[in-house]
C-alpha cells in the first residue's frame, strides 16, 4: 500500500506515525511550509516534517497546492490513497480524482465542519466528541463519511487532554480505514444537519461576568492555554473551576474568599478562581491580586 501524507500540527504527527508504526509505505508527505515562530522570529518546522525528516521520507512543502507544477507533481507519484489530517490547504479536484482523498475531522460530521472543532464542542458543552473519517470532496468537510470514532467528554474536559484523546483516536482510525477500505460503505452527510466553527482569534477569549458562569466556563475549558480568557480590563483569568450555575448574583462581585481562591457571582452562576495574570504582569494567586487592589467581599472584581 502507498500513500501520500498530507498534514502539519502534532494531530496530523500523530496519525503519520501511527501509519510508519504499521509499516505503510508513505510515498510523500505534504506539510506547510516552515513559519517564524516566537518573538524572535524562529524559522520552525510543522512538526509533521520533523517526523518525516527522522524517517528519512520525502518532504515537500509548497505554498499552494493549487500550482499547477505542484499538482502535476502529486499526479506522478502512484499512490492508493491520500490521507488529509489538519493539513491546512484545500485539495484541487485534480488531486481528489487522483486516489481516494481520506480526511481525519476531529468532529462528529456534519456538526462542526470547519477549523477549531475540538474548541467548539467545549463552548457547546457536548457530552460527547469523535474524529470522523471521509471521502474528501470539492466543499469543506461535506465529503461523504467512512467511519466515526466518539469518546465522552468530562465535565472538566480541558482542551489540551481533549485534543490528546482526539489524536490518538484520529491515529486508531486511520489505520482501520486503510485496512478496512474495501468493506466500508461511504454515507452522504446530511447537510440540513451540519454546523460551522471559524478559525479562533484572540478576541474569542473576552468573557464578563455578565455571562452565564457556566459559559465562561466552558471558554476557558476550550481557549486555555490560547487566548486564553479575560476580562475587558485586561486581567486574565488563569485557573477557574464551576461553582454554581443556577442562583442569580450581581455580575463580577465578590461572594466567598479563602485563602487560596475567590468565589464571583455571575449574572447566573458563580465561579472560584485560583490564579490570574493583570496586564504585562507575571500570573499570581488571585489573593495576592485582591490584596494589592485592596478588594474584599461584595467588591466588584475588575
Amino acid at each position: 500500500m502507498n500513500v501520500i501524507f498530507m498534514g502539519t500540527p502534532d494531530y496530523a504527527s500523530a496519525v503519520l506515525g501511527s501509519m510508519i508504526e504499521e509499516g505503510i509505505n508513505i510515498a510523500a508527505v505534504y506539510t506547510q511550509p516552515d513559519k517564524p515562530v516566537g518573538r524572535k522570529k524562529v524559522l520552525t518546522a510543522p512538526d509533521v516534517k520533523v517526523l518525516a525528516q527522522k524517517y528519512d521520507l520525502e518532504v515537500r512543502q509548497p505554498s499552494r497546492l493549487r500550482d499547477e507544477t505542484v499538482v502535476e507533481e502529486i499526479l506522478n507519484t502512484p499512490c492508493d490513497f491520500i490521507i488529509v489530517a489538519a493539513y491546512g490547504q484545500i485539495l484541487p479536484k485534480a488531486i481528489l480524482d487522483h486516489a481516494p482523498c481520506i480526511n481525519l475531522h476531529a468532529s462528529i460530521l456534519p456538526q462542526y465542519r470547519g477549523a477549531s472543532p475540538i474548541q467548539q464542542s467545549l463552548l457547546n458543552g457536548d457530552e460527547e466528541s469523535g474524529v470522523t473519517a471521509m471521502l474528501m470532496d470539492e466543499g469543506l468537510d461535506t465529503g461523504a463519511i467512512l467511519k466515526i470514532s466518539r469518546i465522552g467528554i468530562n465535565d472538566d474536559e480541558m482542551v489540551g487532554t481533549l485534543f490528546d484523546q482526539l489524536t490518538q483516536v484520529a491515529a486508531d482510525l486511520t489505520i482501520d480505514v486503510l485496512e478496512n477500505f474495501a468493506s466500508l460503505n461511504p454515507e452522504a452527510q446530511n447537510s440540513e444537519k451540519a454546523t460551522h466553527c471559524s478559525k479562533i482569534t484572540k478576541s474569542d477569549g473576552k468573557v464578563s461576568f455578565d455571562d452565564e458562569a457556566v459559559k465562561i466556563y466552558n471558554r476557558y475549558r476550550a481557549f486555555t492555554p490560547w487566548p486564553g480568557v479575560f476580562l475587558d480590563s485586561g486581567l486574565k483569568l488563569k485557573k477557574m473551576a464551576l461553582e454554581g450555575y443556577c442562583q442569580t448574583y450581581d455580575a463580577g462581585v465578590i461572594l466567598e474568599i479563602d485563602k487560596d481562591s475567590v468565589v464571583v457571582g455571575c449574572t447566573l452562576g458563580k465561579l472560584r478562581l485560583f490564579t490570574v495574570q493583570p496586564p504585562s504582569k507575571k500570573e499570581m494567586s488571585v489573593i495576592d491580586y485582591l490584596n494589592g487592589k485592596r478588594l474584599s467581599i461584595d467588591d466588584i472584581l475588575a
